[in-house]
């Protein structure tokens, strides 16, 4: 199946942005099986580029440099039908985000911070990008308007939401953005 933007333009790629627990990467294999395209998660990139696990990098080099690495894997990225799901701090840079918008149609999947503290019980193992000190709450509080910001399309995931209807949702979304 194919997705068209206006003007009967094939899509290239799909990008799903948002906090970590939104389901960016399991949505994002089933959608590229909806659609037929390759998946592609940018923090697996990350690891294999820097030879490290993301806490690793973290840890021992700190959020700048885990910024730096993300933000040049993503501007790396040239491929064409392809789900990719960055990391949740992808749109912390502008040159990342902005990459990644001239890549295809970016989809926020908006969740809410009570459902992501449940999704999320290993936070301070999990490689997520943010600095000593800060609460998820923090994190949220700084990145949904960069989120909505970059975001083409937004889908609110509700709790309770399969990811399966989550990925449902964003192709019949994508398809109507596309006309």
């Amino acid at each position: 199946m194919s997705l068209y933007v206006k003007g009967g333009k094939d899509l290239d790629d799909i990008i799903l942005i948002g906090m970590p627990g939104s389901g960016k990467s399991t949505v994002g294999v089933l959608l590229a099986k909806l659609l037929g395209y390759q998946f592609l998660d940018v923090d697996l990139l990350i690891q294999e580029r820097e030879g490290a696990l993301l806490q690793e990098i973290l840890d021992s080099r700190g959020t700048r440099a885990f910024l730096d690495a993300e933000e040049a894997a993503v501007r790396s990225l040239d491929c064409r039908r392809h789900v990719i799901a960055p990391g949740g701090s992808a749109v912390c840079r502008e040159g990342a985000a902005l990459h990644l918008k001239s890549l295809g149609p970016v989809v926020y999947l908006r969740v809410s911070l009570e459902e992501l503290s449940r999704r999320i019980q290993n936070l301070s193992t999990r490689g997520i990008a943010m600095e000593p000190g800060q609460t998820l709450a923090d994190v949220m509080a700084y990145r949904a308007p960069l989120y909505d910001r970059y975001a083409d399309l937004t889908i609110d995931c509700p709790p309770g939401q399969e990811l399966a209807q989550t990925a449902l949702a964003v192709r019949e979304r994508l398809r109507a953005f596309g006309r």
